[in-house]
């Protein structure tokens, strides 16, 4: 809850947590994930690791978590399986 915490009070704009939309949609998380990232390719492996990746088809869970800390045009945006290790690598990434 800390974390959360801390991105709310770094992000001037808004930050959004999205779990499991593609549930609603009757999607795998691959197909979730291919509409994300550039419709239809699979960018998507570029930009989640392989181990968190097969997590998410495993667990057939994804947790997005999009954070707006300076404008709100400029975002970091991460997906994964673990809402707490989301949340962790957007910080780190405003951090950085």
């Amino acid at each position: 809850m800390n974390n959360l915490k801390e991105l709310l009070s770094l992000c001037k704009n808004s930050v959004s947590i999205r779990v499991n939309e593609h549930r609603d949609y009757y999607e795998t998380v691959e197909q979730s994930l291919k509409d994300l990232y550039d419709f239809g390719n699979e960018n998507y492996k570029e930009e989640i690791p392989e181990d968190v990746l097969n997590k998410m088809i495993e667990t057939d869970t994804i947790i997005s978590v999009q954070a707006y800390p300076h404008t709100s045009i400029g975002f970091y945006r991460v997906h994964h399986y673990d809402l707490d290790k989301a949340i962790e690598e957007v910080l780190n990434s405003i951090k950085e």
